[in-house]
């Protein structure tokens, strides 16, 4: 069953998936998180999937200096920091399911394989790596996340990387015989993209180029959201309007904004739920409980009274490291009508002092500078703060500074 004939037929959750092209990174998991806050705002019960391309079976034995936070899920599962994202946006709770790597898919086909559940047959890639992906796709999709007990009836997923990258094609593959098989109906594409600014002018053809890549591999998007430093010009949104097949109105501008939670509004304002009530086909609502997100927004826009923290830690050459920190003091400093200043300090700038003559020489700002030096400054930021925040780290590098 598929087309037309499975839309009719259909019962199960529909989906809404959200991929990138130009560059990683991109702010697929807000967009994403930020979608999932509209359904929910209409009533609407909603779950989450990150797809993660790489060959690790989950993200924790991974550096943080390279890859993030390791999100700790209520079972235990080690996954991406976009999972964190959802649970705090969505107020859900996932499990290690939720997250979907190219280990995870490949090791359950290679033990399939070894128990002989293929029958003899030459394992491919197409149709059985892709069928495994959609079952544990359709099968995560419909487990309850929230206190009502109740499956979901929307499901978002986000797949990780860039659009043409060759460790998604399967992934993409299997996303494309999903649309297939459940009908245009109970899918929706959505393509995040980057539109840089050059002398003024917003360039579009990284979009355009984006977006036919996307829709040559059979996933044409409904939607465009458009990452950029200013708000789209009326004519920039008209053109990728018409070189990328979709209603102008379908072209939606997120510009750079200090609040992330100023996000799911700035999507409302532009008619992005009305779009995917469309697009999937959904009894018309509307967003009534995204008030409390508009309150809270505005809570951290309007706080005067500030608290200065000082993180000391040993992966501060990546803030994402400590993005679940950052959020928890962001979202207590929004309780206490606070505004926060954060500082960082990396743990190794506090170990004790060697002989000037013997202390290594580091670059700071652009400048020489011994452990001495870099001491001093530290001990004097961490003398000027509220409070002292030291979350945990792995190894031995580091934890001299901690405890000192």
């Amino acid at each position: 069953m598929h087309g037309s004939e499975a839309s009719v037929n259909y019962t199960g959750p529909k989906y809404v998936l959200v991929a990138g092209g130009v560059i990683s990174g991109i702010g697929k998991g807000l967009t994403a998180s930020s979608l999932g806050v509209l359904l929910k705002a209409c009533g609407w019960r909603v779950t989450s999937i990150k797809i993660d391309p790489y060959i690790n079976v989950d993200a924790g034995t991974m550096s943080p200096l390279e890859h993030g936070e390791v999100f700790v899920l209520d079972d235990g599962g080690e996954a991406d920091l976009d999972l964190g994202n959802y649970e705090r946006f969505l107020d859900i709770r996932l499990t290690r399911m939720n997250n979907i790597t190219t280990g995870k898919i490949f090791q359950q086909v290679i033990e399939r394989e070894r128990r002989g559940d293929y029958l003899g047959k030459t394992v491919q890639v197409v149709p059985h790596v892709t069928d495994a992906i959609q079952e544990w796709i359709q099968t995560v999709a419909e487990v309850p996340v929230d206190d009502s007990g109740l499956p979901p009836e929307i499901c978002v997923i986000e797949l990780g990387g860039t659009v043409g990258d060759i460790e998604s094609m399967p992934f993409i593959e299997a996303l494309r015989q999903l649309q297939y098989n459940l009908g245009a109906s109970n899918f929706c594409s959505v393509f995040v993209s980057l539109v840089p600014e050059v002398v003024g002018e917003q360039k579009t053809k990284p979009t355009q180029h984006g977006v036919k890549n996307f829709a040559s591999l059979g996933l044409s998007p409904a939607l465009i959201v458009c990452r950029s430093e200013r708000p789209l010009a009326p004519e920039t949104r008209k053109k990728l309007g018409l070189f990328c097949q979709v209603p102008p109105e379908a072209v939606v501008s997120v510009k750079n904004v200090g609040n992330t939670y100023r996000i799911p509004m700035m999507l409302q304002e532009q008619g992005v739920t009305n779009q995917l009530i469309k697009q999937l086909r959904l009894s018309w609502r509307l967003p009534t409980q995204l008030a409390r997100w508009n309150r809270m927004a505005l809570t951290a826009e309007s706080a005067t009274s500030e608290v200065h923290i000082v993180l000391v830690g040993k992966y501060t050459g990546l803030t994402d490291a400590y993005v679940s920190v950052v959020r928890a003091l962001q979202h207590a400093s929004m309780a206490t009508s606070r505004k926060l200043k954060l500082s960082w300090i990396e743990s190794t700038d506090l170990h004790a002092n060697t002989d000037d003559a013997g202390s290594p020489q580091r670059q700071e700002n652009g400048v020489s500078a011994t452990q001495s030096s870099v001491k001093e400054s530290a001990m004097k930021l961490l003398q000027s703060a509220d409070g002292i925040l030291v979350p945990g780290g792995f190894g031995d590098r580091g934890s001299e500074g901690k405890i000192n």
